[in-house]
């Protein structure tokens, strides 16, 4: 009897003990956040990733209660921003904002130690837009089957651009070749700049880019599209065939655009983030000002999310090693 009144009383006194613990954390979870919060874009000001984490700092600061400011830093393909966050605190405070870099880096850069999984949380996809490819105005070239039959015949002397090494326009290229057997010469430019003048004066063959940044010049004529890599027709191209219409198999790409934040984040926390990033993606005035740069709202979130990251770095990692993309 003794034995039993003295074991109840020590499991009393444990559950007391772990309620003195476990209440100042929950307290802690339902203050958050107490200051502000960062969100770390991976390239420099002015791109992309940059402008989509603009469009909703403000009103996720409005929704959180505190500022949430935007911080740049670029360098190194993303790697710079990835690699410093994965080191920052797990409390919610620091956010990564983030292109499809997140899931090529690993694969394409040596000092890219980051794992997108290991360590950190998908927590939401703002939305994604697909790459194109287009030939310049004056080619004689009008669909993809076309290009792939001419490229075949011609034994490699074909060639064709992309915004730089390791972006997702490059790796579509890539991944024509390796699903269609065809061989292209790859011109490197440091940038879309200098990848799209060359385009615009006919001095490449083909042009991969992401649409959002092509849509004005095929619009306008100068550029004329002949396949999106998106798994059905774009509705700003509803006359250009996916890859798939082309008889390219297994060659569906985009370029996406989303917040991550470090793994062991409290899951409060993270459902807190999730919720108000939810509700404001779900706004009419925030898809608008997306969809004005190309970048139509998906809004998945954790799971969703993950699901995706984990398609994506095995299928970036086949095309960067048959490929021999490697960067040290």
């Amino acid at each position: 009897m003794l034995g039993c009144c003295i074991v109840a009383f020590c499991r009393t006194l444990a559950l007391a003990a772990l309620a003195v613990i476990v209440a100042p954390i929950a307290s802690v979870h339902a203050q958050y956040p107490e200051r502000s919060v960062t969100m770390v874009v991976c390239f420099p000001a002015g791109g992309g990733t940059d402008i989509a984490a603009r469009i909703i700092n403000a009103p996720l600061g409005e929704a959180l209660g505190k500022p949430v400011i935007v911080e740049n830093r670029g360098g190194a393909g993303g790697n710079i921003a990835i690699t410093a966050v994965s080191r920052m605190a797990a409390d919610g405070y620091t956010l990564l904002v983030c292109s499809s870099a997140f899931v090529v880096n690993p694969s394409l850069y040596e000092q890219a130690t980051y794992n997108p999984l290991r360590d950190f949380v998908p927590l939401m996809l703002i939305g994604a837009s697909p790459n194109v490819f287009v030939v310049p105005a004056q080619s004689p070239i009008q669909s993809m089957k076309e290009f792939i039959e001419k490229a075949r015949s011609a034994g490699g002397k074909m060639n064709w651009t992309s915004p730089g090494a390791g972006t997702t326009p490059q790796l579509a290229g890539e991944l024509i070749q390796l699903r269609t057997g065809i061989k292209m010469q790859h011109i490197p430019f440091a940038g879309a700049g200098p990848a799209t003048t060359a385009a615009l004066a006919n001095q490449v063959d083909l042009y991969t880019a992401n649409l959002g940044s092509m849509q004005a010049l095929i619009d306008s004529g100068k550029l004329r599209p002949i396949a999106v890599t998106s798994k059905t027709r774009w509705p700003t191209l509803p006359n250009v065939p996916t890859l798939e219409e082309a008889g390219v198999k297994d060659a569906e790409s985009d370029t996406f655009q989303a917040i991550n934040v470090r793994a062991g984040t409290p899951q409060p926390i993270v459902d807190r983030l999730a919720k108000e990033l939810a509700a404001i993606l779900a706004r009419a005035d925030i898809k608008e000002k997306y969809e004005k740069v190309g970048l139509p709202v998906l809004a998945e979130g954790p799971e969703v999310f993950r699901k995706r990251v984990q398609r994506e770095v095995p299928m970036y990692k086949e095309i960067i090693d048959k490929a021999g993309l490697k960067v040290k």
